[in-house]
């Protein structure tokens, strides 16, 4: 039997014969539990669906999230396998790619839920689906609302390899939360802040993973980048300006700046709220966050972080926000969830004015 979202039930219900009450009952559906070996996480746990005799990628236990090929087509069934251990690994395997990306969904699921309460993308239940291997040497990865779905191409081989990192499967689908919740218009500074929500609650599902084969870190699509790109990141969180385009701190020209690059500003407030100014080293990288008026900020950690940020886009943020509602709408959140003059309300006022945002 499914249920209202698809996804598998089977309900058993013990009764008394006599009376007809109920005496328990409990899920009969069995998790299958395999693994898989991916380019960028090394073996990583994945929940499979037994059909026939073989094993598809699709996790009942995450709204039925599954990872098709799109090779030559956008309508994609799930990977098989006859063995549920998935991939070899190797840059030359379809279904290595595909494990990082169903990984990508897995975590970025288990994050929203576990930590916020999230029941997937939605808060409804229902798994996305993702395609990998789309196009031809397609450096990119993307969500789309209308399919409710993550395509990743496996990138030119000389600036990126496949595109389906951790943190940029979180990014991606960071945007179809932002999607269901604040709406941030993707242009101007809701659009900055837009692809910042998406860096910020990214890099907190990296976190999050604690992979020790992509450890977490403030550094955008690390993982997929190549030496001819000649920057070992898309994206610094510490000081945004180190990928020659970001903006570090606040100025009226920021609304004129690709939204990938007006993200500077906030990713900036959000390193500086976590980690603070400084130097300062984390998983061993090394970052050194300046402040545009001078001042010394002390973070107050990624938990705290995430908490706030997460508040602020679902409570406060609206389709329009611009950096200074942000800076309003953070404020709020870090009111309710510490008090008003709390050392978290203050450092939040701090970072925003850190960045020049006052």
């Amino acid at each position: 039997a499914l249920d209202s979202l698809g996804n598998p039930v089977a309900r058993t219900v013990l009764t008394d014969a006599r009376t007809g009450a109920r005496i328990d009952a409990w899920d009969a559906v069995e998790t299958v539990t395999g693994d898989g070996k991916s380019l960028y996480g090394g073996t990583v746990p994945l929940e499979a669906t037994l059909s026939g005799s073989a094993y598809q990628l699709k996790d009942p236990t995450r709204g039925n999230t599954y990872t098709g090929d799109a090779a030559g087509t956008t309508d994609v069934t799930p990977f098989t396998d006859d063995d549920n251990h998935w991939g070899t690994g190797m840059p030359d395997d379809r279904t290595a790619v595909a494990v990082d990306a169903q990984y990508g969904s897995d975590m970025t699921w288990d994050y929203y839920k576990n930590v916020h309460g999230r029941n997937g993308i939605g808060n409804d239940g229902k798994g996305s689906y993702n395609r990998v291997h789309y196009g031809n040497k397609l450096s990119n990865a993307f969500w789309n609302d209308s399919c409710y779905c993550m395509t990743y191409g496996d990138g030119d081989g000389t600036y990126f390899g496949p595109m389906a990192g951790l943190d940029v499967a979180a990014h991606e689908m960071s945007h179809g939360v932002t999607s269901r919740t604040a709406g941030l218009v993707y242009s101007g500074e809701s659009g900055g802040l837009n692809e910042a929500t998406s860096d910020i609650l990214g890099t907190l599902v990296e976190f999050y993973a604690a992979n020790a084969q992509d450890v977490g870190d403030y550094l955008i699509g690390e993982k997929v980048v190549r030496s001819g790109f000649g920057k070992d990141a898309l994206r610094y969180m510490d000081k945004p300006s180190k990928d020659g385009k970001s903006a570090d701190y606040w100025s009226s020209s920021v609304a004129n700046l690709s939204v990938h690059y007006s993200s500077g500003v906030a990713n900036h407030f959000a390193y500086l709220l976590a980690e603070g100014s400084g130097t300062k080293t984390v998983n061993g990288v090394t970052y050194n966050s300046p402040t545009s008026n001078g001042s010394t900020v002390t973070g107050i950690g990624r938990d705290k972080l995430g908490a706030i940020w997460y508040r602020a886009l679902t409570v406060y943020m609206t389709s329009s926000t611009n950096y200074a509602g942000a800076r309003a709408a953070t404020l709020s959140a870090a009111k309710d969830l510490y008090g008003a003059g709390s050392t978290e309300y203050n450092t939040v006022a701090a970072a925003w004015s850190a960045v020049n945002v006052n």
